[in-house]
Order: structure tokens, then sequence, then C-alpha cells
């Protein structure tokens, strides 16, 4: 007899596990990391505290048995953590994962390419914000060089990766004047641009409203100068807007988690890397796997624990930002101002 399928409570399976590899960056994203919040002597997770590659595989085989189809590699900066190739080779072997993923800044990307496909990635998204080279360094918050990511991407190309996706968080007034040059840059190629709406995530990264530039807008600009046309989702529960461009030179997408948002058919579930279960990116509260883990339960009690969890999610707060119409981080989501987990904490 089958299992019945794991649903929770607004009746969304549970299809794509991001798995934080790593709490610690060596950008200094505003909207994610704020260099002056984020300091040199910020304490990071000890190594002790981090699930090892066993732990992180054994979880992995115990979320697949509930109907995970999809591994998403997220940090911090994941490739800051010795051996990912390792790690990606052993989740390959994992019955029933049909997809493997990492998201990077691509800063350590350039050399770990080969290793990462013969190891069964297979997909790299990158998070690049700018193709100016002073903004880029502004941005990332450490000084990195342009040229370095583009090098990357190039080496990621040339090892098989296609289509390689890139994300931009677009801000008004610091990087919006460049989303049709992007979009110009990345036709005719094997890339995939993904337009982010500046999102509310975490508690420290200066969120307002008034930052955020709608989708539709960055849409209506590039439409404007290349044709576009609206692709069918690729799966169900497909975060970005597919569009393509009329003359087929290629696709972007847009995620529109302020302006139009998408928690009803959301089907992720994010593991920290201290081995914590969060059903939401704006998520306040974890359930503590790691405990479980090193305390002897057996992976039935560890699959009846997230089965509770996402059994009882009911997470929707884009929805009810929506509605409540906030213009500041940390604003009231239905009354409640804990603060929310740091999106470094739990990758994007």
């Amino acid at each position: 007899m089958s299992t019945p399928e794991l649903r929770d409570r607004m009746n969304r399976p549970m299809r794509d596990l991001r798995i934080s590899l790593i709490d610690s960056c060596n950008f200094r994203c505003p909207y994610c990391m704020p260099a002056e919040v984020f300091g040199e002597n910020y304490a990071f997770l000890a190594k002790e505290q981090i699930l090892t590659f066993d732990e992180i595989v054994r979880l992995a085989r115990v979320f697949a048995g509930l109907g995970v189809r999809k591994f998403k590699l997220t940090g911090g900066e994941p490739l800051l953590r010795p051996w990912v190739p390792d790690l990606v080779d052993r989740l390959h072997a994992v019955a029933g994962v049909e997809d493997i993923a990492l998201i990077t800044n691509g800063s350590l990307l350039e050399s770990m390419v080969g290793p990462l496909k013969r190891a069964g990635l297979k997909r790299i998204t990158v998070s690049l914000d700018s193709l100016d080279p002073e903004i880029f360094a502004q941005l990332n918050g450490r000084g990195h060089q342009l040229s370095q990511i583009l090098s990357a991407l190039d080496a990621a190309e040339a090892a098989g990766f296609r289509p390689i996706k890139l994300n931009m968080v677009v801000q008004r007034g610091v990087n919006d004047h460049e989303v049709t040059e992007f979009a110009s840059r990345f036709r005719n190629s094997n890339y995939i641009i993904r337009f982010i709406e500046f999102m509310d995530v975490g508690n420290r990264n200066g969120w307002s409203r008034e930052l955020v530039v709608p989708s539709r807008e960055i849409r209506e600009r590039i439409d404007a100068r290349f044709p576009l046309e609206p692709v069918d989702p690729n799966y169900h529960g497909e975060v970005a807007d597919r569009y393509r461009y009329v003359d087929g030179s290629g696709e972007i997408g847009f995620i529109s988690s302020i302006t139009q948002p998408f928690c009803r058919d959301c089907t992720r579930i994010r593991l920290s890397a201290d081995g914590k279960l969060y059903t939401c990116l704006f998520a306040r509260v974890g359930h503590d796997l790691r405990n479980l883990l090193r305390g002897g339960a057996s992976d039935a009690d560890i699959a009846r624990a997230i089965s509770a969890v996402w059994g009882d999610r009911s997470d929707r707060y884009s929805e009810l930002r929506a509605e409540s119409e906030p213009t500041t981080a940390g604003s009231k989501e239905g009354g409640n101002e804990d603060p929310k987990v740091e999106m470094y904490h739990i990758g994007g």
C-alpha cells in the first residue's frame, strides 16, 4: 500500500528541500548580510554546531522518503564549505531525487565547476546584481571583482551547465537602471536571468517599499526594447513567472514576492546549517533536527518529526504582507512582531 502524500494545512505538498551548508559568506550584500552588522568579529556557527555531511545525507534520505524530489544547496556561501562535490555525489545517490542544484555568489565557483558536474550537480544559479564593476564591488561589500564572476560563468558553461540562472535583486536607485542591460547582455545565450523584487527577508537589511521595483515595471521596460511573451511554468510551485523573447532569443523570469505573492503554491522547506527546519523564508521559528540526529533518534522518529512540522504548516507571510501593506521590515504580520530568521542562515 502506498504512503499518503504529505500535505500541509493549505494542502501544499513538500517537494523541495533547501539545504544550507554554512552560515558564513565572503560577501556582505546589503540585502542579506550588511557589513555594518556582520563585521570581522561576527560570531558565525562553530564547526561542531554545523551538520556533518553524514547527517545531511541521512536527513536527505528521510526527506526523499517523504516526497522531496529536489535538493538545492545554499548558504551563506555554500562553496566556503570544503568538499562540496563529495556531498553532491552522495546526494546524487539518494533514491527518488530528481534534481540537485546550487546557488552561489560565484566567487569560488571557477575551480569547482568540473568536480561539481562530475559529482552529479544538475543546475547552478549565480547571484549577480550588477554588470557595472564599481556597483558590483560596492554591492558585494568586500570589493570582489566582477571579472572573477564572469570568468566563473564561462567555466560553468564550458563544463556543460546549461541553462545557468542568474539572480538579480533589483533595488530602486541602486541597480534598477541596469535591467535592460542585463536583458541585452544575456539574450541569445545559455543564461536565464531572474529579476527579483527586493524582499523584507530578516530584520537587518533596511528594507522599505520605496526600494521595491515591481516586476511589472521591470517587465515593461524590457518589453519596450525586446518584446516578451509569457511561458507556462515548468512545474507546479515554480516561483518565477517565465517569459521569453518573441524573437526566440531566450527566456527570463520574474520573482515577485512583494507584488504577486506565490505562497499558495509553495512546496519548499529549508534546513539551516545547524540542523533547524524552517517552513518559510520569512519564518520566525525553527524546529531542531540536530538534537534528534545526535540523540539516537531513528529515521522513523525523524520522519515523524518532519511530517508533524509540515502537516502543521500554514505559512503565507507574503500574502499577509500584501494584505497589511507594511512599509518597513519587521512590520506586523497578523499582530506578531517577533524577529524573522535571517536569510544568510537558511539561504535565499
